[in-house]
């Protein structure tokens, strides 16, 4: 494979598969925002916690939602730019269910192992996906720069 075809390999639009995901995680980012921004608007009368907690279940559904537009939108390569904030964002989502758990478990006196061990195993999972699409990105462009394509 010559330098021309890897350049061409890198700069190939999205996959069927790979935009079926993203379909998938735009719907379902839609989904949650639109249920948890219901039932925030319809109980007028909740306490500010979970007031605060449907704010940042809204907010996490409209991030995954502008993420999977600007995905599905983009006409350049993306050189793993989009797994890149993926993770980004799945980070501030487990880091806001860590800190809400935590939160919980400190507020009722008595100690959750389960929530806090699984609210770990999520940011620690977050944490993994976003240094491994960080080096994947870093792969790509500096096999891009070897292959002396386009700055």
């Amino acid at each position: 494979m010559n330098a021309d075809d890897m350049l061409h390999r890198l700069a190939a639009p999205l996959s069927p598969a790979r935009r079926l995901v993203t379909v998938v995680t735009l719907l379902g980012g839609l989904g949650g925002a639109t249920v948890a921004g219901t039932l925030w608007a319809t109980e007028p009368a909740l306490p500010p916690a979970t007031q605060a907690a449907f704010a940042a279940m809204v907010a996490i559904g409209l991030g995954w939602c502008g993420w999977a537009v600007w995905v599905l939108t983009r006409r350049t390569p993306l050189f793993a730019r989009d797994r890149v904030v993926a993770g980004w964002l799945g980070l501030a989502a487990s880091s806001l269910l860590a800190a809400f758990v935590t939160a919980v478990t400190i507020s009722r006196d008595r100690l959750a192992p389960a929530a806090l061990g699984m609210a770990a195993v999520l940011l620690a999972a977050a944490l993994i996906n976003l240094i491994r699409a960080r080096s994947h990105r870093a792969a790509l462009l500096r096999r891009k720069r070897e292959l002396g394509g386009p700055r």
